[in-house]
Order: C-alpha cells, then sequence, then structure tokens
C-alpha cells in the first residue's frame, strides 16, 4: 500500500499557496485493507475513506469510462492494480495530475509542473471531453489563477468547445452546476470564468440570457463602455474588488439581462429593462435552483436598480414604496446588499471606477428615518389593525419628506 498527496494541495504547495483541502490517493490496497486499519466507507459509487483520525478522504486508486450522459455517466474500476499514473490520466488539468509521496516526491507524468511554470490550463488527456463538468471547472480555475497570468490552452477551450456544442452541458443537474457557478462567482476575478464560458460557447447554453448583452449597445453618456456585456463583466470585477458577497454578485450578474430583450431599432436606449428583465432573472434563478436570498437579491435589483442610481431625485412616496419593498424594517440586510449592488453598477464602467455613489448613504439615511417612527405613540392614540399600518406609513411619509427636505437644503 502506497499513499500520495494529489491534485490541488500539490498544486497550490507549488505555487507557494495556503494548502487547505487535501486529498489522498491509495494505490496497492483493496477495501477491506483499509477498512481493517480504521478507515471509514462514504463512498456510493467508488471507494472512498475517512482517517480514523483526521477526517481527511482518502480514495483507492481508480480508473474510469464514460457510460452515459453528464457528469454521473461514469464506471469506476478501483483495484490493486491500478496504479498511480493510471489514477492521474483521469483528472482533469494538468496542474491537478500530480501527487507526491510524505517525502515529497513529485510524481508528475503529464508534465503539470511545466504547466505551472507556464502559467497553461491544459487538459491531461482526450477523455477530459467526456465530463461536462469540467467545462465549468476549467472556467473557475481560469477565475481563481487569473491574477498570475494562467490562460486556458488553445486546445483546451477547444474541447470546451466541442463539449458545448455536444449538447451534454444540457445534461448538468443544477446543483452541480451551481456549485461551480457559486465557487466560480466567489473567486478574486469572477469576471474571468464567465469570459471563458462565453470564449468557449458555454455561456450561450447555461446561460443564453447573459450571452445575449454582449454587442448591445448602451449610451455613451452614462456608459463609456458602451457593450451591455462587457458592463456587466465589470459590474462583476468590482463586486469581487470590493469583496461582496455570493448574493451581491449574483445580483450583479444578472440585473441588466432586461437589455437583451431590447429591439434594436431602438438602441441605445433601453426603456423598462428593468421589467423587461424580471422573467429573465427568474428563469436563470430556476434554472440552476440558486438559494432563495440569491434569488430574491437579484430579482430585487433588476427591479429597482435604476431607483438606486436616481435617489437623491425620488419623491418621498416613492422613497417610501421602494423601502417597503425591501422589507427594510425586517430585513436590513436585503437593503443594505441592494445599496452595494447598485454602488458595484455605478462603479462597472469604463473609467467611473473611482467614482463616488452619495446615493448609498442617502438610502442608508432613509432606511434609518423610516425605521426610526415609532409605533408605541400610535398605538396610544388607539390605532390598530390595518388602520395602524395605514398611519404607520404616513408617519414615515411625514419623516421621509422631512430626511430629504434637510438634506437638499
Amino acid at each position: 500500500m502506497q499513499i500520495y498527496k494529489v491534485g490541488g494541495a500539490v498544486r497550490d504547495r507549488l505555487l507557494g499557496k495556503p494548502v487547505t483541502d487535501i486529498d489522498w490517493v491509495v494505490v496497492g490496497a483493496t477495501t477491506e485493507e483499509m477498512l481493517a486499519k480504521g478507515f471509514r466507507p462514504v463512498g456510493a459509487d467508488f471507494p472512498v475513506f475517512l482517517h480514523p483520525k483526521s477526517g481527511e478522504e482518502y480514495a483507492l486508486a481508480r480508473t474510469e469510462r464514460k457510460s452515459g450522459r453528464g457528469y454521473g455517466g461514469f464506471t469506476f474500476h478501483a483495484s490493486p492494480e491500478v496504479t498511480l499514473e493510471e489514477d492521474l490520466i483521469r483528472r482533469d488539468l494538468t496542474i491537478n495530475a500530480m501527487a507526491e509521496d510524505d517525502q515529497l516526491n513529485l510524481t508528475d507524468p503529464y508534465h503539470g509542473q511545466r504547466d505551472l511554470e507556464d502559467r497553461i490550463l491544459r487538459h491531461v488527456s482526450p477523455a477530459f471531453a467526456e465530463d461536462p463538468l469540467r467545462v465549468l471547472r476549467v472556467a473557475r480555475f481560469a477565475a481563481r489563477y487569473a491574477e498570475l497570468g494562467f490562460k486556458v490552452a488553445p486546445e483546451t477551450l477547444d474541447l470546451m468547445r466541442q463539449l458545448s456544442d455536444s449538447g451534454e452541458l444540457e445534461a448538468l443537474t443544477p446543483e452541480r452546476s451551481w456549485k461551480e457557478i457559486s465557487r466560480a462567482l466567489m473567486e478574486n476575478q469572477p469576471q474571468v470564468f464567465i469570459q471563458v464560458l462565453r470564449d468557449c460557447g458555454a455561456l450561450k447554453v447555461l446561460m443564453p440570457e447573459v450571452d445575449a448583452l454582449f454587442g448591445v449597445p448602451q449610451p455613451e453618456i452614462h456608459h463609456p463602455e458602451i457593450d451591455s456585456g462587457i458592463h456587466t463583466l465589470s459590474v462583476l470585477e468590482q463586486a469581487a474588488l470590493h469583496r461582496q458577497p455570493l448574493t451581491v454578485r449574483w445580483a450583479c450578474l444578472l440585473h441588466d439581462l432586461g437589455k437583451g430583450l431590447t429591439p434594436q431599432e431602438e438602441w441605445p436606449r433601453h426603456i423598462a429593462h428593468e421589467h423587461k428583465g424580471l422573467k429573465l432573472i427568474k428563469a436563470v434563478n430556476e434554472r440552476f435552483k440558486a438559494p432563495k436570498d440569491c434569488q430574491e437579491l437579484a430579482l430585487l435589483v433588476g427591479q429597482y436598480h435604476t431607483h438606486g442610481h436616481r435617489a437623491l431625485e425620488l419623491k418621498a412616496s416613492t422613497l417610501l414604496e421602494l423601502l417597503q419593498s425591501f422589507d427594510v424594517y425586517r430585513r436590513p440586510q436585503r437593503f443594505e446588499e441592494f445599496i452595494v449592488a447598485c454602488e458595484m453598477d455605478a462603479r462597472g464602467r469604463k473609467g467611473l471606477e473611482q467614482r463616488s455613489y452619495p446615493q448609498a448613504d442617502y438610502l442608508r439615511g432613509a432606511a434609518d428615518v423610516a425605521r426610526g417612527v415609532a409605533v408605541q405613540p400610535l398605538l396610544e392614540k388607539g390605532f390598530k389593525g390595518p388602520e395602524l399600518g395605514e398611519a404607520l406609513k404616513r408617519e414615515r411619509l411625514k419623516a421621509l419628506k422631512a430626511y430629504k427636505e434637510s438634506a437638499s437644503s
């Protein structure tokens, strides 16, 4: 029995990056031998075990063969005869197909270390094209390591293009797709993930609503970058630069989908794109079964982001309606995420990345004013039920009018 550290742990150590998750592969062992040493089995499809003390995953060396469509369409073979090289060849990228023993001796049959040095994301073998999930994984690695100068090898991009054209991407489950998408959006350069998907034709398969934004112009006076797709990538880039949470990044990706529906004869204006985009945002949300908080914020940002930009001009009554829509009294965090999504939208424009956004503090102040209206005096006056709600609304409107006047004076 020989045990090797494999995959990401080896890759990140060689890159000088912190090693978090460690995967181990065991060569020359049987299931019975693992159980006898106290390992606990967890793999349903192939032999994976948890170490009796550390809890880390140890997998028996295995080969795999394509047997159906999608990510799960494989049969696996694990036995003591499977070599380390045979196990490594089934992996996606050369930089993930290296192993090292406890003496840090490197096994690198597919030249992963060379590709690390050359900053290349390259597939290990033609079997790469058997697993559609790898299109998303490679795009995610491109986003993760873009700051180090990594690029996808042209021949790997060709294979990704073949997968995108094959219909295999449609076989991915929403859960597997969302896992990769959400992880990619939380990388330092998530816009690279979207760009790589577009480069290989996967974006028009997975998110045609986002793909449709590229080539659609916007008024240059507001959008020096002009192209709606480029703007979306820039907004996502700003969200990452400002370390926004997943909810905000997802909303930033989807906020302008309605612009893809504007007839060409109306370009570069996009009248009512906020409302038109809601059905598209809902469709993308449902396609990937995004978490509820991501779904809700994406829809709200899509509908109201131009309200955010025009906050200083809004009538007090419109401002109150906006606050009510977000339920700022019970869900203050959601409104804060809306505000920062609007700010990322404002900054995601060529040459305007450092612009100030006074609307943010103005909206925060308005929310504080509305929340500050006390209920108790109204109860003491005898208001209750629907009448109490109306009285509270009147008092909040009065407070917002005063806030607006003081802010403009």
